[in-house]
């Protein structure tokens, strides 16, 4: 079968307008050069940064224990260095936006990554607390390696401890790439914003959403299809959504939250809670709470009913 004729001339210069027509709408200026950071670069960088701090069940299969740290001092040289390079896309970019200089650029750069790589010992920690989090939650968990190599859950809150710290020195692109290559992989879906506490476990995990505010506490366990979510967006007097507003759950410590469970807006659920499946919930309970579909019903119909 012959392949058949297309007008690509055609194409290519209706697609040249069109990003034309985009970049004069949004006030932007031609660079010469790739703007911002890649989804490809980061990619490549989470994996060599997952093998830098679980060297013997992430990193390479020849990996033996007396290379180890040649290993890891190795790789993360080449994580960080790949990482200045998107910092400072990053960065540039953000300069453009807002008009400001960019002289200081390369500095700016080394800092937040000089930053991110003193806080990965302490990120180690995280995870571990996580995986060891999981493999006592799960009667069907063998070994904390098994939870380390195949837990979807663990995969998505490596990625999460990575992108947070991101989040923290002020390079949110980068942070949100990151968060989304494990949304990708796993189906979870957590803000880099999201504040969360160690020892924490995500059970199946696909369908699970955490906003940008959230906040949890310490051994915290989901399981699939949960959201914490807002419940409303606050507007300006423009109608402009107002950034960074706390709108998502607090969940302090030792909260469960089963399968299907919704809770929305800035609400807290009291240390020791069950929050039952299925539920939906607008509204703070108090420590030790148990919360099922029944009695979360009959309190909203008493709430329709007062107001």
């Amino acid at each position: 079968m012959e392949n058949p004729e297309y007008d690509l001339h055609q194409i290519v210069s209706d697609l040249r307008a069109q990003r034309e027509r985009w970049r004069k709408a949004q006030h932007r200026q031609d660079v010469g050069g790739r703007e911002l950071p890649a989804r490809d670069a980061l990619h490549a960088i989470v994996q060599k940064l997952r093998g830098v701090l679980f060297p013997m069940r992430l990193g390479p299969p020849e990996l033996r224990q007396e290379n180890e740290d040649f290993y890891i001092g190795h790789t993360l040289a080449e994580a960080l260095n790949a990482l200045h390079g998107e910092v400072r896309l990053e960065l540039r970019y953000q300069a453009r936006q807002s008009g400001a200089p960019d002289g200081d650029v390369i500095e700016r750069a080394h800092a937040i990554v000089r930053s991110f790589g003193a806080e990965l010992p302490k990120i180690r920690a995280l995870l571990d607390s996580d995986v060891q989090a999981a493999f006592q939650g799960d009667p069907a968990a063998h070994s904390v390696d098994e939870v380390l190599l195949s837990y979807p859950g663990i995969h998505a809150m490596i990625n999460h401890r990575l992108a947070h710290r991101l989040y923290g020195l002020g390079v949110p692109i980068l942070a949100r790439l990151v968060a989304e290559l494990a949304h990708g992989e796993t189906g979870i879906d957590i803000h880099p914003g999201a504040r969360i506490g160690p020892g924490f476990f995500i059970d199946h995990g696909t369908g699970v959403v955490i906003g940008e505010t959230a906040e949890i506490g310490h051994k915290v366990r989901l399981y699939q299809a949960v959201t914490l979510g807002a419940k409303r967006f606050e507007s300006d007097a423009q109608g402009n959504l107002k950034k960074g507003v706390p709108r998502h759950p607090i969940l302090e410590d030792e909260v469960v939250v089963y399968a299907g469970a919704t809770i929305l807006g800035r609400v807290t659920i009291g240390r020791g809670s069950s929050i039952g499946g299925n539920v939906w919930l607008t509204h703070s309970v108090p420590p030790n709470s148990r919360i099922t579909q029944a009695n979360a019903r009959d309190e909203l119909q008493l709430e329709s009913s007062v107001i």
